[in-house]
């Protein structure tokens, strides 16, 4: 699951949640698919070691993998999406930090947020939102439709138990 609660130490009511992107990369494979790349990209130039057309092709292969390790690292870079959401005593605080921008925050006391799903509408199917302090707020847009649903039972849950 792409998101984790965890329980400080003090004080006891203290809880964090953090969200962020689905990466179903990981860095070892990012190497391991760039690597697998050179190596079927320069399968044909064996045939042609020491004539003018090596030349020719190698260039365009070197391209293929100079592009592949771009778009891979740009999605990397574009996945750096995180939400923070933490309760201290009676406030809890939304913190969306966006892959390029400035990080936004919302507080509200937990006795008045309402956490309200969409199932249509919205930009996403299943919309999670948090509701408090005159403002409406999303949360976990980014995470798939299953886990927004699992995301907004257990938001539902932690709003009951702490209100």
């Amino acid at each position: 699951m792409p998101y984790r609660w965890t329980q400080p130490p003090p004080p006891p009511n203290a809880a964090v949640l953090t969200l962020w992107p689905h990466r179903s990369l990981p860095r070892r494979g990012f190497a391991a698919m760039i690597l697998f790349a050179f190596t079927m990209g320069t399968i044909p130039l064996y045939g042609l070691l020491g004539t003018v057309f090596f030349w020719t092709l190698l260039p365009f292969i070197l391209l293929m993998v100079a592009a592949l390790w771009w778009g891979l690292s740009r999605s990397y870079r574009d996945g750096e999406t995180r939400e923070d959401l933490r309760l201290t005593e009676n406030t809890l605080h939304l913190s969306h930090t966006p892959a390029h921008g400035k990080t936004s925050h919302w507080d509200s006391n937990v006795y008045w947020v309402r956490v309200d799903m969409h199932v249509a509408g919205g930009p996403v199917p299943h919309y999670v939102t948090l509701t408090g302090n005159g403002r409406t707020v999303e949360i976990g847009a980014f995470l798939s439709e299953d886990e927004r649903k699992l995301l907004f039972s257990e938001l539902t849950d932690f709003l009951k138990r702490t209100a």
